[in-house]
């Protein structure tokens, strides 16, 4: 690989070639948020509830998040607001168009980045982990809202978790591979309507998943072989791989029950994560002969600020290296399986003026993380910027 023209695609090589992001227009900063959360759960009488929301979300270093729920929503369906009465139904039919019309403002972002012809799309990947499950799902109804041909090849994904983001881009990477002329919409959307709920007496978790997560949708399309008169490649995907912590599959996660999806989160997360993450880079840039992790530039999930000052620490990773992740969790929060996206977005913004859309690197790691544990480790090679 080393010698390759930076300029080019790789031939035969997947290849990024747009990225689309949205998020709700309902914003909330973070200082605002313990007193929103106490006022919408009617909770105003709990003082010490206050005090430890606000100390878990100013530890986030969260500025803002995006949120698809809405006043009227709670006022409209008071027992979202509780913590275990019985609303699985009322959040679907929320969640459901919710879903799907912020999937359809990504893709359509994604699509405008492109500039060619939709009916030039092929395959479609889509994954939700707070959507409800609809038969048929939002993948099929994203063919008629976006105006795709009916002969597109659906894959829809429930309920991965935070580490699809990157699982989208491993299976872009095989299809657009393994099918001469593919062009492939991959699509992450998340809301955390799925998991809103009330206070409840040790209850920890629901307190954290309230100071973390916001809502958001990222595409990006996939093709090999770009046309380069009228494509702009940004990224050759490499390789791709996925592995678990093995001892690790209650250290994240959420279960679906009658009053929506619980969450838990284990403090250990981060440590776990640090502790395997050598392992897997190894794997992915042992081929390359990449033993430089400062040499790369990161898209990394923004899991956390823990996670990512224990990445830093372990890696020993310059403090710019992880800036464009930073700056999605400030803005944006934890967006779940999107949260990759938005990083690549930002990645990209960042690499204006400089010689290659990694911020003047050449080779790059994508991470992705979540319930499992689940890590996904994809290798990404930059392309040069012309001047």
């Amino acid at each position: 690989m080393p010698g390759q023209d930076k300029n080019m695609a790789i031939q035969g090589k997947a290849t990024v070639l747009a990225v689309g992001t949205t998020v709700p227009p309902n914003i909330i900063y973070q200082s605002d948020y313990p007193d929103y959360y106490i006022n919408a759960t009617k909770s105003e009488h709990r003082t010490e509830l206050n005090q430890k929301l606000t100390r878990i979300c100013t530890g986030t270093m969260i500025e803002k998040r995006h949120f698809y729920l809405t006043d009227e929503m709670l006022k409209d369906h008071p027992n979202l607001a509780t913590y275990k009465n019985p609303t699985l139904d009322n959040r679907n039919k929320l969640l459901a168009p919710g879903v799907t019309n912020l999937s359809k403002q990504a893709a359509e972002e994604a699509l405008k980045d492109w500039g060619q012809p939709r009916s030039n799309i092929t395959h479609l990947i889509f994954h939700t982990a707070t959507g409800s499950v609809d038969l048929p799902g939002p993948d099929y109804q994203l063919i008629n809202l976006l105006g795709l041909e009916p002969t597109v090849n659906r894959y829809m994904l429930f309920h991965n978790g935070c580490y699809a983001g990157a699982t989208l881009f491993r299976l872009a990477k095989d299809l657009a591979e393994n099918n001469p002329g593919a062009r492939v919409l991959a699509i992450c959307s998340e809301i955390s309507l799925g998991f809103f709920r009330g206070p409840a007496e040790g209850a920890i978790d629901t307190l954290v998943g309230q100071a973390l997560f916001g809502d958001g949708a990222g595409a990006i399309i996939v093709g090999s072989d770009p046309d380069l008169s009228v494509e702009r490649p940004l990224y050759n995907i490499l390789s791709a791989n996925q592995c678990i912590v093995p001892g690790t599959e209650d250290a994240v996660g959420g279960r679906v029950e009658e009053a929506g999806v619980f969450m838990y989160l284990k403090p250990s997360v981060p440590i776990h994560i640090a502790n395997n993450i050598r392992k897997s880079l190894s794997k992915a840039f042992t081929p390359l002969g990449i033993t430089d992790w400062n040499s790369l530039f990161w898209i990394v999930h923004p899991g956390g600020k823990k996670i990512l000052d224990e990445l830093e620490n372990e890696l020993k990773l310059d403090k710019e290296k992880l800036l464009a992740t930073r700056r999605v969790l400030a803005e944006y929060g934890n967006i779940g399986s999107g949260s990759v996206i938005f990083v690549m977005d930002e990645m990209r913004k960042r690499s204006k003026g400089k010689a290659t859309t990694g911020e003047g690197a050449e080779f790059g790691v994508l991470l992705g993380f979540g319930p499992g544990l689940t890590i996904e480790t994809t290798v990404l090679r930059a392309i040069a910027i012309p001047n």
